[in-house]
């Protein structure tokens, strides 16, 4: 039964992404909570970096604040392997205000989000898979070990960035709830024990989040 509503609820978000980025589209409405976790990394003045997931809704969310907070947004991925099916993702973003930046193996992909977190944007990048080849962070998930993305936190480091964990859930017919944790600091001269600890807290967040929600995570291997 999970299954099966997780991809019904899969279906559901992807048919509602393309819908908003069509000429007569709109965006859906959204409940925030944990929305004084943004205003407080916000007031950092540096921009901010979110940690979120494959979860339901994430990238209308993502409009949604860029609409409601001014916030440009620039979601961060790997590139799709079909070159047709990432243009038709990427359009729908586009049309909804947000940016996209796809990066992998070469490190000079990511300087976009370095300079777009400098002009005071946001940043978000999705914890829950791991590409080949990419650093990573051991954390405890679940009550096993895991591994988390490096990029976010040293994306953070170097620019002074707050990490502000954000997940989102569909909660019916163009209807989300978006659920904000505590912003995480790090400072550039942060040592392997902060990342760390900064990448357990990411977990911790992501961990409380699927356990309430567990359909909501498109998580498909």
């Amino acid at each position: 039964m999970d299954v099966g509503r997780t991809f019904a609820t899969y279906a559901s978000c992807v048919s509602e992404v393309l819908r908003a980025g069509s000429p007569r589209g709109r965006l859906p409405e959204v409940v925030v909570w944990g929305e004084l976790h943004l205003e407080d990394a916000l007031a950092d003045g540096r921009g901010v970096v979110f940690a979120t997931a494959h979860t339901a809704g994430w990238e209308s969310v993502g409009a949604l604040l860029s609409r409601d907070r001014g916030l440009r947004l620039m979601i961060a991925e790997a590139p799709e392997r079909d070159e047709a099916a990432r243009a038709i993702q990427d359009g729908a973003r586009r049309a909804q205000g947000v940016l996209v930046a796809h990066v992998g193996e070469d490190p000079l992909s990511a300087l976009p989000l370095a300079h777009h977190l400098r002009a005071g944007g946001a940043v978000a990048l999705q914890i829950d898979r791991l590409p080949v080849g990419l650093r990573s962070r051991e954390v405890i998930a679940f009550g096993e070990r895991a591994r988390l993305p490096e990029g976010p936190l040293r994306l953070a480091a170097a620019t002074g960035a707050p990490i502000v964990p954000m997940f989102a859930a569909r909660t019916g017919y163009r209807r989300y709830a978006v659920f904000i944790g505590a912003a995480i600091r790090i400072a550039r001269s942060a040592r392997d024990t902060d990342l760390d600890a900064a990448a357990q807290r990411m977990a911790d967040a992501m961990q409380d989040f699927l356990r309430a929600h567990p359909t909501q995570w498109f998580h498909f291997v």
